[in-house]
């Protein structure tokens, strides 16, 4: 187990550069989609497309991924996608010079199909670990974002100004970054990620037997109507919604009450940063507590999110508002990946995380093209409360699943 061991170090590694370099990218970009949508689209009501559109492009994406990962490997899949987000900056620096709304958002999709690549990097850490140490496994390629979290929103300004000396929109210097950010970790990918994690992980699967399910592959909706499972899902896709659903509006909120880019990319920074940083204890924990408290700990903490974020506009209280609304994210799906990579057999493992991985995009399409709609037609704080309320259903599934686990177990 030695040299397992020491594969599953480097290939964890691997994955954790290729999501800090690739989230630093989104997270860069994600600062000023809602001010481009708005600006292309001529009124607020636009400003949740287009993350609405990025995140439909990954949700779809998703399960595609995971089908053809099984074929072509991990490390193929993840450079591939990685080449798609490169012809999808290119396509929003276009779309910026030449004020098209169109090609932006086809831009955006692109880039959302390079999320879902990337993304589905935190399971095949999982499979090259064993059971015991999935959690801290998933959360050390999730911790890659902290990189992200710190680095991308202090591109923005730099790379803003830089692009203006070409004669560019300073809000296009962000995806310039991110172009040259995706080509460098394709890079490290190709060369890194050997052998394949989806290879290593069937042999790792036969030194644990008893670690997953046996025999014959599940169906998908077979598997979600396990208990845990649907536990799974839920935390992810609905911890998604809730973060997401706050977080794109946030910064046509902040334009709206007169903060200049500094200020949004701060509180930004803010809130990715209580996504990605605490990743190291979350997975300790899920794997020291168990999945189900710390899914419970992360809804709690959306909720607080919900309750906090529109009780001032002021720079200081958003940024703690939207940095617990990081980390409840964080735990929901950290927790939740663990919980549901413990459920799956290697014969089910990567199309169930695309399709897993489908229906949490979807969910936070609609939370941010909801938001943009609610923003317009409402205010913040409507949309906080929404939020608030979605935030309870994890929770609450948790509480009841932890109850029934606790009453199954013999005296």
């Amino acid at each position: 187990m030695t040299d397992f061991s020491r594969l599953a170090r480097k290939i964890t590694w691997v994955l954790f550069a290729n999501q800090s370099l690739a989230s630093a990218g989104f997270i860069a970009s994600a600062t000023i989609n809602s001010i481009i949508g708005a600006n292309l689209g001529g009124n607020a009501s636009w400003a949740g497309v287009p993350s609405a559109v990025y995140l439909l492009g990954a949700a779809f994406a998703a399960s595609a991924w995971g089908y053809l990962m099984d074929r072509i490997g991990r490390r193929n899949g993840i450079v591939f996608g990685l080449i798609i987000g490169v012809i999808g900056n290119a396509l929003v620096l276009y779309a910026i010079a030449s004020s098209s709304l169109l090609m932006f958002l086809i831009g955006m999709i692109l880039m959302g199909i390079t999320n879902a690549a990337v993304t589905l990097g935190r399971f095949a850490a999982a499979e090259v670990n064993p059971p015991e140490m999935r959690g801290a496994a998933i959360s050390n390629v999730v911790l890659g974002g902290t990189f992200g979290a710190i680095v991308g929103p202090l591109l923005v300004g730099p790379m803003g100004n830089y692009i203006k000396t070409l004669g560019m929109d300073e809000l296009a210097g962000a995806y310039l970054a991110t172009l040259i950010l995706f080509v460098i970790a394709a890079v490290i990918v190709f060369a890194g990620l050997r052998p394949d994690p989806r290879d290593l992980g069937v042999q790792i699967a036969e030194q644990y037997p008893d670690s997953a399910p046996t025999g014959e592959a599940r169906s998908i909706l077979e598997i979600f109507r396990q208990p845990a499972a649907l536990v799974a899902v839920t935390a992810m896709a609905l911890g998604q919604v809730v973060m997401v659903a706050i977080m794109v509006i946030t910064s046509l909120h902040m334009r709206d009450h007169q903060h200049h880019l500094g200020d949004i990319s701060a509180v930004i920074a803010s809130h990715t940063f209580g996504m990605f940083a605490f990743s190291v204890i979350s997975g300790r924990l899920t794997d020291k507590w168990g999945r189900g408290p710390v899914i419970l700990v992360g809804a709690s903490t959306l909720l607080l999110a919900c309750i906090t974020a529109p009780l001032s506009p002021d720079v200081l209280p958003l940024a703690v508002s939207l940095f617990l609304l990081g980390l409840g994210w964080n735990f929901c799906f950290v927790g939740g990946s663990a919980l549901l990579s413990d459920q799956l057999s290697p014969l089910e493992r990567s199309r169930t995380q695309g399709a897993n991985d489908l229906f949490v995009g979807l969910a936070s399409a609609v939370g941010s093209l909801g938001s943009g709609f609610v923003f317009a037609g409402s205010n913040y704080t409507v949309i906080s409360i929404v939020a608030g309320v979605i935030a309870l259903v994890p929770l609450m599934m948790s509480m009841l699943w932890m109850r029934k686990k606790v009453a199954v177990v013999p005296a």
